[in-house]
């Protein structure tokens, strides 16, 4: 298992890269100024590392208190993914349309772009990581 300094090296370096590859993907995918990109990003990578977890916590808080565990099968995964993406989504899009000035349509398909773009992301920088830094062994039990 991960030491609590290898999850925040984890999920800092996520949030860092992920900012540095997406704001010029993004300004020039949508045709906009990389300051304003990098104003989005900054502020929804903020907005969900603090939505993750609020959602987390809540989500594992309903599970005991109906389930009495916090086990999750296949298909609650998805369905927690995806109650997750619609929570971040519904804060974002408003914030997203008001401060580039567009549409919430546009907004919209600019969202599930980053969307898209970090469902790739996380799989690769995840496998990446696990390779640079491996997870350590369990000590064998006696």
């Amino acid at each position: 298992m991960r030491k609590t300094a290898d999850r925040i090296r984890h999920a800092v370096s996520f949030e860092i890269i992920g900012i540095l590859l997406i704001v010029p993907l993004g300004s020039w995918a949508f045709g906009m100024e990389m300051h304003a990109i990098g104003v989005v990003a900054i502020v929804g990578a903020t907005i969900a590392t603090l939505w993750n977890y609020l959602y987390n916590l809540g989500f594992d808080w309903l599970m005991q208190r109906r389930l009495g565990h916090t086990r999750k099968w296949p298909s609650l995964r998805v369905f927690h993914a995806l109650l997750f993406e619609a929570g971040l989504l519904t804060v974002l899009l408003p914030f997203i349309a008001w401060y580039l000035q567009i549409s919430l349509w546009t907004a919209l398909v600019m969202d599930l772009g980053f969307a898209g773009f970090y469902l790739v992301y996380a799989f690769v920088y995840n496998w990446a990581y696990d390779v640079v830094f491996p997870i350590p062994e369990a000590p064998a039990a006696d």
